[in-house]
């Protein structure tokens, strides 16, 4: 759903608390505190969405429990910002929000932080078929010394002080990702067996020793990128392309964010790149805040 979709279909605040309770609630509204269903709406015209329920005796809204609870931001603002993080491939700032949206920078990066948070939680099935597992590594552009016989590019790669993600991808489907704390060999397999479905599954690692563990459960074919990029089928070119969406929102959008936060912007761009092919990408996103 594009922004003038968005702004058209939601031009007030009661069009977006119908919208949502039609999501939450259909056509059986119930409390989110009890779960009761004895609940009447409030007939007080100046507190939109507020609903009585009789049996617990308290007073809710739609948004109860919901990203949007206790907000002070028009949710036509929030409808659009959902709409701008979806559609932006390769993510956009909260300075840049702040600005499409006329908001202050830590509001837009709050509201950031609650959709990313979102985002967090819908990982979805285990991966299964050809799943592609790769290492990537986050952080700094390598930056240019001053003299000019100090001009060598930094470090890259395995053994830098940069956070390390890892990742699988399912050929042609989804992809599951995450800041990794341990790159061992019993590191990397908890990933893959909370990630990737053992049966009907073939792994396709590169040369990494740490990948060996995984041989005794999984079916593994290796491509060593010391002498070629892919034999065949054999490559890891699918999750490649995943870890420069990571890695061209790093740079172009937002420079820099903590290994605290990182779990989000990751979150991200794995909802997205799961996300794809959804011509209702912002239905979805909904949905499943209520999910």
């Amino acid at each position: 759903m594009n922004l003038l979709t968005i702004f058209k279909r939601f031009p007030d605040q009661e069009a977006c608390i119908e919208y949502l309770e039609k999501v939450r609630w259909g056509a059986s509204p119930h409390c989110p505190h009890c779960g009761a269903v004895d609940v009447a709406r409030k007939s007080e015209s100046e507190r939109v969405g507020r609903w009585n329920c009789h049996a617990c005796r308290s007073s809710f809204n739609v948004l109860a429990g919901t990203i949007f609870e206790k907000t002070k931001v028009p949710l036509q603002k929030w409808f659009l910002a959902i709409g701008l993080i979806v559609n932006a491939k390769k993510s956009l700032s909260s300075g840049q929000l702040a600005r499409d949206l006329d908001l202050n920078q830590k509001t837009a990066w709050f509201m950031q932080q609650r959709i990313r948070a979102a985002m967090l939680t819908a990982e979805g099935d285990l991966l299964q078929g050809i799943v592609e597992v790769d290492e990537t590594y986050v952080g700094g552009k390598p930056r240019k010394g001053n003299r000019r016989d100090d001009d060598k590019p930094g470090k890259r790669g395995r053994g830098t002080s940069k956070a390390a993600v890892v990742g699988a991808v399912e050929r042609g489907g989804r992809v599951i990702a995450r800041v990794a704390d341990d790159l061992t060999g019993k590191g990397l397999l908890r990933f893959l067996l909370s990630s990737v479905r053992p049966e009907g599954t073939l792994l396709i690692t590169d040369e990494l020793s740490s990948y060996n563990a995984a041989g005794a459960i999984f079916q593994r074919a290796v491509i060593n990128h010391k002498e070629a990029y892919a034999f065949g089928e054999t490559h890891t070119n699918s999750i490649e392309g995943f870890w420069s969406l990571i890695k061209r929102s790093w740079y172009g959008s937002h420079h820099h964010y903590t290994r605290r936060f990182m779990p989000l912007f990751i979150a991200e761009t794995c909802w997205k790149y799961n996300q794809r092919r959804n011509d209702d990408a912002f239905g979805t996103f909904m949905r499943g805040c209520f999910a």
